[in-house]
């Protein structure tokens, strides 16, 4: 049986990717600090350790104990506009915390280190992003995302890890955290309306993305591991069809069933048009799943209806004020 660590299990995508493991027969240990997920979201199955992965004696306690064959790093603070303002925060949790379990990993021989990075780190480059394009980042989440992504190409030059590195792209779903106030814009969408609030949207709506239904990507990055053809590649991972965002509110309200008033605020600093191609994905997996937007958004909100929402919560730390979103500071 296979022994595998997966970082931010209980969160939203780990806490799929852990049921998946399971499914496959792995033994799973999940190392959560609980900051963006919820204990409940973890398998029962699972070990479930609570820490952080910037805490080095943990780690290393943890890698002694389990003798892990893989290593499935998602655990982040995946907010690409809030990052600008917390840059000490991104850098420690999404690069330091990265580096420790790189180097980790490479002391107990790990045979698989799989990272899921982010569209986030192509920037500006003209849509649909490939992962032969040359990466310029617009923020400090993309740049630490990079950065790891770095590190994990010149760590299996030196020491022979093998990695696999994921860029998905705005995923949605079910145990998607909806209290979040400051990424997931479908989670946002659903919370706004499910509590009878406008629906608000940056700028003028017409930023276009194209969004993924968690089933549609867990399978692929469970099996990585064992695909000879994805050991050591970039690989992007989503949907095909983008979306204007205010193609997306209207979808959301559909589907909730609500005809909510679209609240427009200022523009943030944020990338226009962000989708990806995926020809290297079919070509490693040979399959490409592409649930329809609405079946997957209608998939969610029954989910949503049962579980509840969660009141949002600020982030209580931010470092530079300067030309925060108005909006991030409401109560």
């Amino acid at each position: 049986m296979h022994c595998s660590l997966v970082t931010g299990g209980a969160g939203f995508i780990g806490s799929h990717l852990t049921n998946e493991l399971i499914k496959c027969g792995h033994k799973v240990v999940v190392l959560d600090d609980l900051s963006g997920g919820f204990i409940d979201n973890v398998n029962k199955e699972a070990v479930f350790v609570h820490g952080s992965v910037i805490n080095t004696e943990l780690l290393s306690d943890i890698f002694n104990t389990y003798k892990f064959d893989y290593v499935y790093h998602l655990a982040a603070y995946a907010a690409e506009g809030l990052s600008h303002f917390i840059k000490r925060f991104n850098y420690t949790n999404n690069l330091i915390g990265s580096v420790n379990l790189i180097n980790e990993s490479i002391k107990h021989k790990v045979q698989c280190f799989v990272f899921t990075s982010s569209i986030a780190v192509y920037g500006k480059c003209t849509p649909p992003m490939n992962e032969n394009m040359f990466p310029v980042p617009e923020d400090p989440y993309g740049i630490a995302k990079l950065s790891v992504e770095h590190e994990l190409r010149v760590t299996h030059e030196m020491f022979g890890l093998n990695y696999v590195i994921f860029r998905p792209h705005n995923v949605y779903g079910e145990n998607q955290n909806l209290g979040d106030r400051y990424r997931n814009v479908i989670g946002i969408f659903m919370n706004q309306l499910m509590q009878n609030k406008p629906v608000t949207i940056f700028g003028d709506g017409n930023q276009t993305r194209a969004f993924s239904y968690i089933a549609d990507i867990v399978p692929q990055i469970a099996s990585s591991v064992t695909n000879p053809k994805a050991l050591n590649q970039i690989i992007n991972i989503g949907a095909d069809q983008e979306y204007s965002v205010n193609a997306l509110a209207e979808t959301v309200m559909r589907v909730v069933e609500k005809e909510g008033m679209i609240r427009h605020v200022e523009a943030r600093n944020e990338v226009i048009n962000a989708y990806s191609d995926h020809s290297k994905a079919i070509a490693i997996f040979g399959i490409h799943a592409n649930t329809p937007l609405e079946t997957g958004l209608k998939k969610m909100y029954n989910w949503a209806r049962i579980a509840g929402i969660r009141n949002s919560k600020k982030f209580e730390n931010i470092e530079i004020s300067e030309k925060l979103p108005p909006i991030w500071t409401e109560d």
